[in-house]
Protein backbone atom coordinates (compact mmCIF):
# COMPACT_ATOMS: atom_id res chain seq x y z
CA UNK A 1 0.00 0.00 0.00
CA UNK A 2 2.77 2.46 0.92
CA UNK A 3 4.54 2.04 -2.46
CA UNK A 4 1.21 2.46 -4.26
CA UNK A 5 0.40 5.69 -2.38
CA UNK A 6 3.90 7.05 -3.01
CA UNK A 7 3.57 6.28 -6.73
CA UNK A 8 0.12 7.90 -7.00
CA UNK A 9 1.18 11.05 -5.16
CA UNK A 10 4.37 11.33 -7.22
CA UNK A 11 2.41 10.89 -10.45
CA UNK A 12 -0.03 13.62 -9.41
CA UNK A 13 2.84 16.07 -8.86
CA UNK A 14 4.57 15.27 -12.15
CA UNK A 15 1.37 15.34 -14.21
CA UNK A 16 0.23 18.63 -12.70
CA UNK A 17 3.59 20.20 -13.51
CA UNK A 18 4.20 18.76 -16.96
CA UNK A 19 0.85 18.05 -18.65
CA UNK A 20 -2.08 20.19 -19.78
CA UNK A 21 -4.50 19.75 -16.89
CA UNK A 22 -6.80 22.70 -17.59
CA UNK A 23 -9.78 23.07 -19.89
CA UNK A 24 -9.70 25.13 -23.10
CA UNK A 25 -13.00 26.98 -22.83
CA UNK A 26 -13.59 27.38 -19.11
CA UNK A 27 -12.11 30.12 -16.97
CA UNK A 28 -12.24 31.34 -13.39
CA UNK A 29 -14.54 34.17 -14.46
CA UNK A 30 -12.28 36.87 -13.03
CA UNK A 31 -11.55 38.27 -16.50
CA UNK A 32 -15.18 39.47 -16.52
CA UNK A 33 -14.68 41.42 -13.28
CA UNK A 34 -12.92 44.78 -13.24
CA UNK A 35 -12.21 47.71 -10.94
CA UNK A 36 -12.92 51.37 -11.62
CA UNK A 37 -9.53 53.06 -11.32
CA UNK A 38 -9.26 55.84 -8.76
CA UNK A 39 -6.73 58.39 -10.05
CA UNK A 40 -6.69 60.18 -6.67
CA UNK A 41 -6.68 57.38 -4.08
CA UNK A 42 -5.95 59.61 -1.05
CA UNK A 43 -4.00 56.69 0.44
CA UNK A 44 -0.34 56.32 1.45
CA UNK A 45 0.82 53.11 -0.26
CA UNK A 46 3.19 52.44 2.64
CA UNK A 47 0.25 52.31 5.03
CA UNK A 48 -1.81 49.71 3.13
CA UNK A 49 -2.43 46.73 5.43
CA UNK A 50 -3.17 43.14 4.46
CA UNK A 51 -3.91 42.08 8.04
CA UNK A 52 -7.03 40.00 8.54
CA UNK A 53 -8.42 37.15 10.61
CA UNK A 54 -9.55 33.63 9.80
CA UNK A 55 -11.84 32.02 12.36
CA UNK A 56 -9.90 32.66 15.60
CA UNK A 57 -6.50 33.28 13.99
CA UNK A 58 -4.99 36.68 13.25
CA UNK A 59 -3.20 36.61 9.89
CA UNK A 60 -0.65 38.91 8.26
CA UNK A 61 -2.25 38.34 4.85
CA UNK A 62 -5.49 36.97 3.36
CA UNK A 63 -3.49 34.28 1.56
CA UNK A 64 -3.54 30.51 1.89
CA UNK A 65 -1.42 27.82 0.27
CA UNK A 66 -4.03 25.42 -1.08
CA UNK A 67 -3.93 21.69 -0.35
CA UNK A 68 -1.56 20.07 -2.82
CA UNK A 69 0.45 17.06 -1.75
CA UNK A 70 1.96 14.73 0.84
CA UNK A 71 2.75 11.05 1.22
CA UNK A 72 5.59 10.91 -1.31
CA UNK A 73 9.32 11.54 -1.28
CA UNK A 74 9.06 14.63 -3.50
CA UNK A 75 6.18 15.93 -1.38
CA UNK A 76 8.47 16.20 1.63
CA UNK A 77 10.63 18.79 -0.11
CA UNK A 78 7.59 20.65 -1.44
CA UNK A 79 5.82 20.87 1.90
CA UNK A 80 8.96 21.89 3.79
CA UNK A 81 9.63 24.75 1.35
CA UNK A 82 5.98 25.84 1.50
CA UNK A 83 5.91 25.67 5.30
CA UNK A 84 9.09 27.69 5.73
CA UNK A 85 7.89 30.36 3.33
CA UNK A 86 4.38 30.46 4.79
CA UNK A 87 5.82 30.95 8.26
CA UNK A 88 7.96 33.86 7.09
CA UNK A 89 5.20 35.64 5.16
CA UNK A 90 2.31 34.74 7.46
CA UNK A 91 0.27 32.67 4.99
CA UNK A 92 -2.02 29.85 6.11
CA UNK A 93 -0.79 26.40 5.00
CA UNK A 94 -3.19 23.66 3.92
CA UNK A 95 -1.77 20.15 3.53
CA UNK A 96 -2.59 17.63 0.83
CA UNK A 97 -4.85 14.66 1.55
CA UNK A 98 -3.66 12.95 4.74
CA UNK A 99 -5.36 9.62 4.18
CA UNK A 100 -1.84 8.27 3.58
CA UNK A 101 -0.91 9.12 7.19
CA UNK A 102 -3.30 6.44 8.43
CA UNK A 103 -2.76 3.87 5.69
CA UNK A 104 1.03 4.03 5.44
CA UNK A 105 3.96 4.84 7.69
CA UNK A 106 6.12 5.77 4.71
CA UNK A 107 6.71 9.50 4.09
CA UNK A 108 4.70 10.55 7.16
CA UNK A 109 7.22 13.32 7.69
CA UNK A 110 6.00 14.95 4.44
CA UNK A 111 2.89 15.99 6.38
CA UNK A 112 4.63 16.84 9.64
CA UNK A 113 5.81 20.38 8.94
CA UNK A 114 4.85 22.14 12.17
CA UNK A 115 8.54 22.37 13.10
CA UNK A 116 9.09 24.55 10.02
CA UNK A 117 5.99 26.67 10.69
CA UNK A 118 5.44 26.99 14.44
CA UNK A 119 3.15 30.03 14.41
CA UNK A 120 0.86 29.98 11.36
CA UNK A 121 -2.46 28.13 11.07
CA UNK A 122 -2.10 24.70 9.46
CA UNK A 123 -5.10 22.99 7.88
CA UNK A 124 -4.99 19.22 7.57
CA UNK A 125 -7.05 17.56 4.85
CA UNK A 126 -9.05 14.39 4.18
CA UNK A 127 -11.40 13.28 1.42
CA UNK A 128 -14.97 13.51 2.74
CA UNK A 129 -15.79 10.26 0.94
CA UNK A 130 -13.41 8.42 3.29
CA UNK A 131 -16.14 8.74 5.93
CA UNK A 132 -17.86 5.99 3.92
CA UNK A 133 -14.69 3.87 3.80
CA UNK A 134 -13.78 3.31 7.43
CA UNK A 135 -12.66 6.77 8.53
CA UNK A 136 -14.34 8.49 11.46
CA UNK A 137 -13.62 10.85 14.32
CA UNK A 138 -10.84 8.65 15.77
CA UNK A 139 -8.88 8.60 12.51
CA UNK A 140 -9.40 12.34 12.04
CA UNK A 141 -8.17 13.03 15.58
CA UNK A 142 -5.04 10.98 14.85
CA UNK A 143 -4.46 12.99 11.65
CA UNK A 144 -4.92 16.28 13.52
CA UNK A 145 -2.55 15.17 16.29
CA UNK A 146 0.11 13.89 13.89
CA UNK A 147 0.09 17.07 11.80
CA UNK A 148 -0.40 19.41 14.78
CA UNK A 149 -3.05 21.15 12.69
CA UNK A 150 -5.40 23.90 13.82
CA UNK A 151 -8.29 22.74 11.68
CA UNK A 152 -9.46 20.05 9.25
CA UNK A 153 -10.82 20.49 5.76
CA UNK A 154 -12.81 17.74 4.03
CA UNK A 155 -12.40 17.74 0.26
CA UNK A 156 -15.13 16.84 -2.23
CA UNK A 157 -13.83 15.29 -5.46
CA UNK A 158 -16.62 13.12 -6.90
CA UNK A 159 -15.67 13.44 -10.58
CA UNK A 160 -12.02 12.69 -9.84
CA UNK A 161 -12.88 9.53 -7.90
CA UNK A 162 -14.79 8.11 -10.88
CA UNK A 163 -11.80 8.46 -13.22
CA UNK A 164 -9.19 7.49 -10.63
CA UNK A 165 -8.64 3.76 -11.12
CA UNK A 166 -8.56 3.14 -7.37
CA UNK A 167 -11.28 5.75 -6.72
CA UNK A 168 -13.92 5.65 -3.96
CA UNK A 169 -17.29 6.61 -5.42
CA UNK A 170 -19.83 6.02 -2.63
CA UNK A 171 -20.83 9.59 -1.73
CA UNK A 172 -24.16 8.46 -0.24
CA UNK A 173 -25.32 9.90 3.13
CA UNK A 174 -22.15 11.93 3.62
CA UNK A 175 -23.93 15.03 4.96
CA UNK A 176 -25.05 13.28 8.14
CA UNK A 177 -21.57 11.80 8.66
CA UNK A 178 -19.97 15.22 8.20
CA UNK A 179 -22.39 16.63 10.77
CA UNK A 180 -21.46 13.92 13.26
CA UNK A 181 -17.75 14.57 12.67
CA UNK A 182 -18.19 18.31 13.30
CA UNK A 183 -19.79 17.47 16.65
CA UNK A 184 -17.03 15.06 17.66
CA UNK A 185 -13.93 17.10 16.78
CA UNK A 186 -12.46 19.91 18.89
CA UNK A 187 -11.13 21.87 15.91
CA UNK A 188 -13.02 23.75 13.16
CA UNK A 189 -13.99 21.64 10.16
CA UNK A 190 -14.22 23.14 6.68
CA UNK A 191 -15.19 21.77 3.28
CA UNK A 192 -13.46 22.37 -0.04
CA UNK A 193 -13.94 21.29 -3.61
CA UNK A 194 -10.90 20.36 -5.72
CA UNK A 195 -11.55 22.43 -8.83
CA UNK A 196 -15.23 22.16 -9.82
CA UNK A 197 -16.71 24.65 -7.38
CA UNK A 198 -19.39 24.68 -4.68
CA UNK A 199 -22.78 26.32 -5.21
CA UNK A 200 -24.65 28.36 -2.62
CA UNK A 201 -27.29 25.77 -1.80
CA UNK A 202 -24.68 23.08 -1.10
CA UNK A 203 -22.64 25.52 0.99
CA UNK A 204 -25.74 26.42 3.02
CA UNK A 205 -26.47 22.73 3.72
CA UNK A 206 -22.90 22.28 4.93
CA UNK A 207 -22.79 25.34 7.17
CA UNK A 208 -26.21 24.45 8.62
CA UNK A 209 -24.77 21.17 9.95
CA UNK A 210 -21.69 22.72 11.52
CA UNK A 211 -19.09 23.39 8.83
CA UNK A 212 -16.92 26.36 9.84
CA UNK A 213 -15.68 27.54 6.43
CA UNK A 214 -16.19 26.89 2.72
CA UNK A 215 -13.35 26.78 0.17
CA UNK A 216 -15.08 27.06 -3.20
CA UNK A 217 -12.12 25.68 -5.24
CA UNK A 218 -13.88 26.57 -8.46
CA UNK A 219 -13.26 25.77 -12.10
CA UNK A 220 -10.74 27.56 -14.27
CA UNK A 221 -7.58 26.03 -12.83
CA UNK A 222 -6.47 22.42 -12.47
CA UNK A 223 -9.03 19.83 -13.55
CA UNK A 224 -8.49 16.65 -11.57
CA UNK A 225 -10.37 14.56 -14.12
CA UNK A 226 -7.70 15.71 -16.58
CA UNK A 227 -4.95 14.80 -14.11
CA UNK A 228 -6.43 11.33 -13.62
CA UNK A 229 -6.83 10.94 -17.38
CA UNK A 230 -3.04 10.87 -17.69
CA UNK A 231 -2.84 8.14 -15.04
CA UNK A 232 -5.73 6.00 -16.27
CA UNK A 233 -4.94 2.74 -18.03
CA UNK A 234 -8.63 2.17 -18.78
CA UNK A 235 -9.28 3.63 -22.25
CA UNK A 236 -12.98 4.13 -21.48
CA UNK A 237 -12.15 6.25 -18.44
CA UNK A 238 -9.53 8.22 -20.38
CA UNK A 239 -12.06 9.14 -23.05
CA UNK A 240 -14.77 9.93 -20.49
CA UNK A 241 -12.40 12.22 -18.59
CA UNK A 242 -11.83 14.30 -21.71
CA UNK A 243 -15.56 15.06 -21.90
CA UNK A 244 -15.32 16.77 -18.51
CA UNK A 245 -12.37 19.07 -19.23
CA UNK A 246 -14.73 22.09 -19.23
CA UNK A 247 -16.86 20.95 -16.26
CA UNK A 248 -17.47 22.99 -13.14
CA UNK A 249 -18.58 26.30 -11.65
CA UNK A 250 -16.10 29.11 -12.41
CA UNK A 251 -14.42 30.32 -9.23
CA UNK A 252 -15.89 33.85 -9.38
CA UNK A 253 -19.42 32.49 -9.92
CA UNK A 254 -18.95 30.06 -7.05
CA UNK A 255 -17.89 32.82 -4.63
CA UNK A 256 -20.94 34.91 -5.51
CA UNK A 257 -23.30 31.93 -5.23
CA UNK A 258 -21.91 30.82 -1.87
CA UNK A 259 -21.87 34.32 -0.40
CA UNK A 260 -25.54 34.81 -1.32
CA UNK A 261 -26.47 31.89 0.94
CA UNK A 262 -23.68 31.88 3.55
CA UNK A 263 -23.33 35.09 5.52
CA UNK A 264 -21.33 34.25 8.64
CA UNK A 265 -18.81 31.52 7.84
CA UNK A 266 -15.58 32.50 6.05
CA UNK A 267 -15.31 31.81 2.32
CA UNK A 268 -11.99 30.84 0.74
CA UNK A 269 -11.46 31.59 -2.95
CA UNK A 270 -9.31 29.03 -4.74
CA UNK A 271 -9.30 27.39 -8.13
CA UNK A 272 -7.14 28.93 -10.86
CA UNK A 273 -5.99 31.90 -8.78
CA UNK A 274 -2.90 33.35 -10.45
CA UNK A 275 -2.26 36.92 -9.28
CA UNK A 276 -2.84 39.32 -6.44
CA UNK A 277 -5.24 41.17 -8.76
CA UNK A 278 -7.31 37.96 -8.98
CA UNK A 279 -7.20 37.93 -5.19
CA UNK A 280 -8.40 41.53 -4.97
CA UNK A 281 -11.36 40.72 -7.21
CA UNK A 282 -12.19 37.62 -5.15
CA UNK A 283 -12.11 39.59 -1.89
CA UNK A 284 -14.22 42.38 -3.38
CA UNK A 285 -17.01 39.97 -4.40
CA UNK A 286 -17.25 38.08 -1.13
CA UNK A 287 -14.20 35.96 -0.30
CA UNK A 288 -12.34 36.25 3.01
CA UNK A 289 -9.17 34.32 2.10
CA UNK A 290 -7.53 33.43 -1.22
CA UNK A 291 -5.79 30.13 -1.93
CA UNK A 292 -2.97 29.52 -4.41
CA UNK A 293 -2.07 25.98 -5.52
CA UNK A 294 -0.58 24.89 -8.83
CA UNK A 295 0.67 28.42 -9.60
CA UNK A 296 3.16 28.07 -6.75
CA UNK A 297 4.05 24.37 -7.17
CA UNK A 298 7.04 24.76 -9.50
CA UNK A 299 8.72 27.16 -7.07
CA UNK A 300 7.95 24.86 -4.14
CA UNK A 301 9.99 22.10 -5.76
CA UNK A 302 12.93 24.47 -6.27
CA UNK A 303 13.44 26.28 -2.94
CA UNK A 304 11.96 28.25 -0.08
CA UNK A 305 13.43 31.44 -1.56
CA UNK A 306 11.60 30.87 -4.85
CA UNK A 307 8.32 30.43 -2.96
CA UNK A 308 9.00 33.61 -0.97
CA UNK A 309 9.52 35.53 -4.20
CA UNK A 310 6.12 34.41 -5.51
CA UNK A 311 4.45 35.26 -2.21
CA UNK A 312 5.95 38.76 -2.16
CA UNK A 313 4.78 39.29 -5.73
CA UNK A 314 1.19 38.23 -4.93
CA UNK A 315 1.16 40.53 -1.89
CA UNK A 316 2.49 43.47 -3.92
CA UNK A 317 -0.12 42.88 -6.64
CA UNK A 318 -2.92 42.90 -4.06
CA UNK A 319 -1.62 46.12 -2.48
CA UNK A 320 -1.36 47.73 -5.93
CA UNK A 321 -4.99 46.84 -6.69
CA UNK A 322 -6.05 48.30 -3.34
CA UNK A 323 -4.00 51.44 -4.05
CA UNK A 324 -5.58 51.71 -7.49
CA UNK A 325 -9.09 51.97 -6.01
CA UNK A 326 -8.17 53.88 -2.86
CA UNK A 327 -8.44 51.16 -0.18
CA UNK A 328 -5.97 50.98 2.69
CA UNK A 329 -7.48 47.94 4.45
CA UNK A 330 -9.09 44.67 3.41
CA UNK A 331 -12.28 45.75 5.17
CA UNK A 332 -12.49 48.71 2.77
CA UNK A 333 -11.75 46.44 -0.20
CA UNK A 334 -14.62 44.14 0.75
CA UNK A 335 -17.02 47.10 0.81
CA UNK A 336 -15.75 48.90 -2.29
CA UNK A 337 -18.22 50.20 -4.86
CA UNK A 338 -15.46 50.30 -7.46
CA UNK A 339 -15.85 46.66 -8.53
CA UNK A 340 -17.78 45.85 -11.70
CA UNK A 341 -19.22 42.37 -12.21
Amino acid sequence: MSDFINQRKSEHIKITLNEKVTGDNISTGFEKISFIHNALPEVDFAEISLKTSFLESTCKTPFLISSMTGGAALAETINRNLAEAAEERGWILALGSTRALIESEQHRSSFQVRKYAPNIPIITNLGAVQLNYGFGADECKRIIDMTEANMLVLHLNSIQEVIQEEGNTNFKDLLSKIEKLCQELDVPVGVKEVGWGIDGDTAKKLTDIGISFIDVAGAGGTSWSQVEKFRAKDLVKREAAEAFSEWGIPTANSIISVREKVHEQPVVASGGMKTGLDAAKALAIGADMVGFGRSILKEAIESTDKVLQVMETRELELKMAMFGIGCSTLQQLKKTDRVQI
